[in-house]
């Protein structure tokens, strides 16, 4: 964290240098929440917590805007205190960031989050920042990455290039913690296959353009891989721990996504070296959309993905020979109420999980968002075996400003 501190310090006085106008705009907004969990079994450890957590989290978002609108500054710091897990207590600059905007190139520095990818199920492709574990195991949360982007938008495409340095080590619960690993992880003892540490400079290259219905994108990354290897060790007392290890990875990938109508097809495919035997993987299918059922004003979306990787039970992550089955609803009411509920299963195993999404606004300045997580028929070699008791109900209320 002192390495990343710096590289914040470093970027926000960088940035400050670029604002010599005279005339500035001020922007501020955010949201400010408190989120219930509840665990209806007991934990499968004896220092993890009951079945009740309360946490609560502030994320303001702050820019200055100059120069007619071309230039900007943006920052959203984001911290959350959790009743019960000190791993969960954690503070995070998701973005901090420098951007110039011209007819035909766009250039950022500082810290920012990176989405690539289509498909609902998992975001193979995504790549560039690393997972927030801690808030969500889905891969949605991310913590911000320093990096130095230029945006080329031409007739052929739009060329992405991103240098990235002050690498981000992905967050684990704690012991007390609900959904950890079956060992604790010592984050701190971190291993890298570089001399350089997080210090390594990562470099991608992404290029996105539309064809008729076609959307395409095509992307490469060279540097330290976001995902650990998770290896066995002892801590001081000789207890079995985790400790993370990052190795030098290269990952070459593919998301493309079709628009027919009310249908929606997806692909994203990855390759990628360097983390043990080159591998293939790749997830895609489809959503189609019912417009107004019933005149209503209810849209439903069904959804169905199939995800596969090569290297079979020795994949890093649960979703090797899986399907994804969902719907989603979108009531198109003045409170924008929305749900979303899907049930992965692996076509050997049997092992599954359930989620369930919803919100709905309140007023003009408040949202509730609910989300039910289920874990079941997970065998012992299955990643989902360590969540076997750790299936959830999560109520949130956030208030925006």
């Amino acid at each position: 964290m002192k390495y990343f501190n710096f590289i914040l310090s470093v970027c926000l006085m960088t940035v400050l240098t670029f604002n010599s106008a005279t005339s500035l705009d001020l922007g501020f907004s955010g949201s400010v929440a408190l989120e219930s969990r509840y665990f209806p079994e007991s934990a499968l450890h004896d220092e993890q917590f009951g079945h009740e957590n309360f946490s609560a989290v502030l994320q303001p978002e702050l820019f200055y805007e100059w120069d007619r609108g071309y230039q900007r500054v943006v920052f959203t710091p984001f911290l959350r205190w959790d009743q019960h897990d000190d791993e969960r207590t954690h503070w995070d600059v998701r973005e901090l960031y420098w951007e110039m905007v011209q007819d035909d190139y766009e250039l950022r520095f500082g810290a920012r989050q990176v989405f690539w990818g289509v498909a609902e199920s998992q975001h193979l492709v995504d790549i560039v920042n690393q997972t927030d574990q801690i808030e969500s195991i889905d891969g949605e949360d991310k913590l911000g990455q320093p990096m130095l982007q230029l945006t080329l938008v031409q007739d052929w495409g739009t060329i992405n290039g991103f240098l990235l340095s002050g690498f981000r080590e992905r967050n684990f619960a704690g012991g007390e913690g609900r959904l950890r690993a079956p060992l604790p992880v010592l984050s701190k003892r971190a291993m890298y296959e570089s001399s350089a540490e997080e210090w390594h400079l990562d470099w991608a290259l992404r290029w996105s353009h539309y064809f008729d219905v076609f959307d395409v994108g095509i992307s490469h990354f060279n540097g330290t891989s976001r995902e650990p290897l998770l290896q066995l060790g002892a801590d001081a007392a000789g207890n079995p721990v985790l400790t993370p290890m990052y190795p030098l990875i290269n990952q070459t990938g593919l998301d493309a996504q079709a628009t027919i109508g009310g249908w929606l097809f997806k692909l994203e495919a990855i390759t990628r070296g360097g983390q043990g035997e080159r591998y293939y993987a790749g997830v895609g299918g489809f959503e189609y959309t019912f417009g107004d059922v019933g005149r209503s004003g209810i849209d439903i979306g069904v959804l169905a993905e199939y995800s596969y990787d090569d290297r079979g039970d020795a994949a890093t992550q649960p979703f090797d020979d899986d399907f994804f089955v969902g719907s989603r609803l979108a009531f198109n009411d003045v409170q924008s109420t929305d749900l979303l509920a899907g049930v992965f299963l692996d076509r050997d195993s049997g092992a599954g999980a359930a989620r369930l999404e919803g919100s709905r606004r309140i007023g003009s300045t408040f949202k509730l968002n609910v989300e039910l997580n289920a874990y079941f028929n997970a065998p012992e070699t299955d990643p989902f075996f360590a969540l076997r008791r750790d299936s959830y109900l999560q109520v949130e209320l956030a208030r925006y400003f």
